[in-house]
């Protein structure tokens, strides 16, 4: 952990920072109320500071484990790739605006409340296969990799399609999260989009 401290020291502090808020979230009830995405509120000016601070907590085990679980796969080589600040801009940056839609769409419903990291970590993970599209992918129950520009579009395509349903899952954030995170990247990296292009036409042969 030292390690990781002195040589991604951002995505070791939002590890650390994620998972502790969220265990002590489970024990108290106070801290889900202030810190959960309340549309209604946000919308009406309040409570603004919970665009950042419901990324800090998790509904339960299996949500926490499964988003750290990816971010720890991919935040802290990313860090290692683009830079700790821009990794801050990027994180931060992609955990706000993958809640401006969800924002939009609930300003009006005053018992929705969203909470969880989803959409920065979905902000990550697509800005490491903008500079690894061709890596293989593997996903629990899965055998065989998938790689990570076919990952990428079933999981926009999929994302897309799941927001249309009622299913008490923040899909908007998870679509905006990852659409985020690829433009943050090229701003900060324009020649991205080459090499993108280029791992693209490396992986079918060309």
């Amino acid at each position: 952990m030292q390690d990781l401290f002195s040589q991604t020291p951002v995505a070791a502090f939002i590890f650390i920072l994620t998972i502790v808020t969220s265990l002590y979230a489970f024990s108290n009830e106070q801290v889900y109320g202030k810190f959960m995405l309340h549309p209604y509120s946000v919308s009406r000016g309040q409570r603004v500071y919970s665009i950042l601070t419901s990324g800090l907590i998790h509904k339960d085990w299996g949500h926490l484990f499964f988003n750290m679980f990816s971010y720890y796969f991919f935040a802290f080589t990313l860090e290692r790739m683009i830079g700790s600040w821009q990794f801050a801009v990027l994180y931060i940056a992609s955990l706000a605006l993958s809640d401006l839609t969800t924002i939009s769409r609930h300003k009006n419903d005053f018992w929705y409340n969203s909470l969880g990291a989803s959409g920065a970590i979905a902000a990550v993970v697509f800005s490491y296969i903008l500079f690894d599209p061709s890596t293989k992918f593997y996903i629990m129950f899965i055998p065989i990799g998938i790689p990570a520009v076919i990952f990428g579009v079933l999981y926009l395509a999929y994302s897309a399609y799941a927001a249309k349903q009622a299913s008490g899952i923040n899909h908007d954030a998870h679509f905006y999260g990852a659409l985020s995170g690829m433009i943050i990247t090229i701003i900060f990296f324009p020649g991205i989009v080459k090499h993108f292009f280029s791992e693209l036409s490396r992986m079918l042969g060309g």
